[in-house]
Parts: C-alpha cells; structure tokens; sequence
C-alpha cells in the first residue's frame, strides 16, 4: 500500500516506523555461476553441510526477491507482522507455548519433526551466519530472514522429510512459491545426482516436478501470519494452502525399501 512508504531523499523507501527498505550499504547481488557449482559440489559431498546452500544463494540471486520483499515489507500486511512475529525462530523455538496448542495442530507437528531430528531454527541461523555476511537492519533482511526461518515448517506442511529427496522436494516446492536459481540448481540437480548414483526403479523426477508443482498452487509462506498457521490443524492447514499429498515422493520411498535401499542413506556407499 502507498500509504506505508515515505521517501527519504531521492529514491529512498521505509516502512512506517522508519526502516529503510534498502540500506545504501547493501551491495547489489551478481550472479557467479562458477561459485554456485563449486558450493554444489561441496554439498553433494556432504548434505548436512548446509552453510554450502546459503553460499549457493549468495552467487544464484533470484531477480524476482527485490520486487517479492518490496511488495510485502512495504505493505499494511508487512507492517502487521513486522510487529506480530517480527523475528520468527524465538516463536518456532518457544516449544513450550507451541505445545499449549490442540493435538493434531501444526505446532504439535513442528513440534514434533524439529525435536525428532534434533534441529532448531536457532541452529539455522547459525549456519547462515558462518558466512560472516554483514547485516543491515533493512526490510530486504527482514524478508530474507523471514523465507530462511520457514524452511523446516514448509518439510510439516508439505510431508517432506529430512532426507535426500526430501530436501530437494522442499526446495523445488519453495521455488514454485519464491522462485530462485539456487532452488533450481539444488532441486533439480540434485535428483540428478542421485539418479546417477542409485540405480532404482524410484520416480525421482516425477517426485521432484510434483513437489515445484504443488508449491506453485500454494500461497507463499513468508506472506502469511506464521503465529495463526501454527494454531491450525495439520490437516486443514494443508487443505486451506491447497497443499496435495506428495504420492511420488511417497512411492519412491516404497520403491527404495522394496530394493533394499534406505531413502534416508540413499547416498550412502552400499546404496551407490
């Protein structure tokens, strides 16, 4: 809304409260698609090395953010939750609030997956700042801060799990919401990697279309109100975001247990 923006100076936008949308300071993002190859394959190395996918962001920057954090950050729905649930892991990590929630809701869900897989959005955060990037304090951080921090919560919505595939499905799925050459180049790259490397009957790239297709029909996660969506029960929510069940990614996962593969050690040198 216009009504949220006030210039200071020439070309100059904030927020209400006066936060600039864009501090001077802040480089523009160039493309480096040597870089981004190179973080891949320190990444296919090692999976749970995930300081390598911020790398691959920094050197894949999608043209499509600026426009996507401006419309939201300088809008009466950005100044809301700015204010509501303005830095999002001290809600996701609060499990003991979350908890207060009814059974079979989203929170429970998260809830659950974070605690079972030993993470936090804290710990995300933390490997984001082993770059040592500086932070500016403007609304473009906000937003990106905001898209990294929704990471795990999309893996409960979608069904998505932890591994190999799951990673990629959840990221071709973010795309179809925030699209990005770095989603890209980890989603569809990396199924063909592990094509390369497993051989299986498993519909890899079918579980991979699927997932860019159902996060295309959803509505962007980093727009809704994150506090509301985990007070919903698991089920509905999925209904409301018009989130389907992922049935490839599932049979591929029957298929790999039928070969005597583990999907969550696919890349594992018994299974290569």
């Amino acid at each position: 809304m216009q009504g949220y923006r006030i210039d200071i100076g020439e070309g100059a936008e904030c927020a209400r409260d006066g936060t600039l949308f864009r501090d001077p300071a802040r480089p523009v993002a160039k493309r480096d698609i040597r870089r981004a190859i190179h973080h891949f394959r320190k990444l296919i190395e090692d999976k749970e090395d995930t300081e390598q996918v911020f790398h691959i962001y920094d050197a894949l920057p999608s043209k499509s953010f600026i426009p996507r954090a401006r419309s939201l950050t300088l809008s009466e729905r950005g100044e809301r939750l700015r204010l509501t649930e303005g830095y999002l892991p001290d809600l996701l990590d609060d499990h003991e609030t979350l908890r207060k929630t009814p059974k079979g809701s989203v929170a429970h869900a998260y809830c659950d997956f974070m605690e079972s897989e030993g993470l936090t959005a804290a710990g995300l955060v933390a490997e984001a700042k082993k770059m040592g990037r500086p932070e500016y304090g403007d609304l473009i951080e906000w937003f990106g801060f905001r898209q990294r921090d929704t990471h795990d919560l999309m893996h409960v919505l979608t069904g998505y799990g932890r591994d190999a595939l799951g990673e990629q499905c959840v990221l071709l799925f973010t795309h179809g919401q925030s699209p990005s050459p770095g989603h890209l180049l980890l989603g569809y790259a990396g199924a063909i990697n592990m094509k390369k490397r497993v051989k299986s009957k498993a519909p890899v790239m079918r579980a991979v279309r699927e997932a860019h297709r159902l996060g295309r029909n959803c509505p962007p996660l980093v727009r809704l109100s994150i506090r509301e969506l985990l007070e919903l029960n698991l089920e509905d929510a999925r209904e409301a975001l018009g989130i389907a069940r992922p049935r490839f990614y599932e049979r591929c996962h029957s298929t790999w247990r039928i070969e005597g593969i583990d999907p969550y050690d696919l890349l594992a040198p018994k299974a290569a």
